[in-house]
């Protein structure tokens, strides 16, 4: 079996999902502008430099629909895709994931941003498959703002591909993976991979990209 693994945020999107979702929570007025803005460029930061407490952010990044309930959040969220998420669907993204879709490749979009956020984004280019942070529910079946399992951000990426195979009954040996990823979060999963791709790198990813020998791939250079 040939798996495609695509990252999501800077990866297949030429922005952040999970940010872009929390600048539009405030636009809509759900956040507070000032302090929402300053802890949200807290824990980008934190991300970009490898120390993001990823549980601390999920509470924080799902509070605000969370507080209003599954219609609302909901219709926010549809909002949100039409908005912010659809024009940046770009040809080249989607040109690359039905590549490898027609050589009969197994797509999955593989995240550290949460499911809420991400699930219409995989349906709408088109993914079944997507391995995202898993959100834990109340006994009403909503949201906690806890996570549920192992998160999928750095070495849990490749927790959750292994928990995704066994449950097919594969491992890494009855598989070809090609893994496309911006950055050096993904390290254990891209050092993992049969081919690693460096797509629409970061620096720090770049150099590591050279030095390594791998393919670099920059999906958005024309939209820089």
């Amino acid at each position: 079996m040939k798996l495609a693994l695509f990252d999501l945020d800077h990866t297949l999107l030429p922005l952040d999902s999970d940010y872009g979702w929390g600048e539009f929570t405030t636009r809509i007025g759900w956040t507070d502008p000032v302090e929402f803005a300053r802890r949200n460029d807290e824990f980008f930061a934190q991300y970009q430099a490898g120390a993001l407490d990823i549980h601390a952010y999920v509470r924080f990044a799902t509070q605000a629909f969370r507080e209003r309930g599954p219609a609302a959040a909901a219709e926010a969220h549809e909002r949100f895709m039409r908005e912010v998420i659809e024009p940046q669907l770009l040809p080249a993204a989607r040109a690359l994931v039905e590549g490898h879709r027609q050589a009969g490749d197994e797509v999955i979009i593989i995240t550290a941003t949460n499911e809420f956020v991400t699930r219409p984004i995989a349906r709408a280019l088109g993914v079944e498959h997507l391995i995202a942070v898993e959100l834990a529910r109340d006994d009403q079946g909503w949201y906690t703002g806890e996570i549920a399992g192992t998160p999928s951000f750095r070495e849990g990426k490749v927790t959750r591909l292994e928990h995704w195979l066994a449950e097919r009954g594969l491992g890494w040996g009855d598989v070809h993976t090609t893994f496309y990823s911006d950055s050096t979060n993904d390290l254990p999963l891209l050092d993992k991979v049969t081919v690693p791709v460096a797509t629409n790198p970061s620096e720090g990813l770049r150099a590591m990209a050279r030095e390594r020998g791998w393919r670099i791939l920059d999906l958005f250079v024309e939209h820089a």
